[in-house]
């Protein structure tokens, strides 16, 4: 957009703040309206609710014109920065409005049994303590697995090995760990 139309608009602007002066808001609603529409459109709401966000904007600009900084922002910067967060607000609203307050999964979780804390963390110090008896890159491509989260595609990727050798090496890993916590008298495998 050339300076030219950025300082109309901007003097159209202060003339909405100052007078509000119906004819200068007519041309900003008639430049801007249908293009704050095809700008939500394109970040994925539907024509009616573009439509209505846009609407809303322009009514935006005819309250709070006198809040426009020039040095700031361009008007058309302004206006988008303000159609972005309608359409965020209006998401928000929506997604709220589906949410069940009685959703079983909304809920905190019940507190874990003590004792099956206790377990827990005994457990996961013996698995500990096994993987130091695992081979340095059969114990690395479980971390990476396990601990990181990572797919046998991501770890092969990462690591350069054969995607068949990674899986025949988590596999040897395995059995590897179940026989030395089947060993361990302190481990409960049942």
């Amino acid at each position: 957009m050339s300076v030219a139309a950025e300082d109309r608009f901007s003097r159209l602007i202060a003339k909405v703040a100052q007078d509000r002066d119906r004819q200068a808001f007519e041309d900003l609603f008639d430049h801007f309206a249908p293009r704050l529409k095809a700008y939500l459109m394109r970040l994925g709401s539907d024509a009616a609710t573009a439509e209505e966000l846009a609407q809303e904007v322009m009514i935006t600009l005819w309250r709070k014109a006198g809040l426009f900084d020039a040095t700031r922002a361009t008007a058309a910067t302004w206006l988008f920065r303000i159609a972005r967060n309608r359409r965020i607000d209006s998401l928000r609203r929506d997604r709220s409005a589906l949410l069940d307050a009685e959703d079983p999964s909304l809920r905190p979780p019940a507190p874990e049994d003590q004792d099956d804390e206790l377990d827990a963390r005994m457990r996961e110090e013996r698995v500990r303590e096994a993987m130091k008896e695992l081979p340095e890159e059969q114990a690395d491509l479980i971390r990476r697995a396990f601990f990181s989260g990572l797919s046998h595609s991501q770890i092969a990727d990462e690591t350069g090995l054969p995607l068949g050798t990674v899986k025949s090496r988590i596999r040897l890993a395995f059995t590897r760990l179940r026989r030395i916590l089947e060993a361990d008298d302190a481990v409960d495998t049942d």
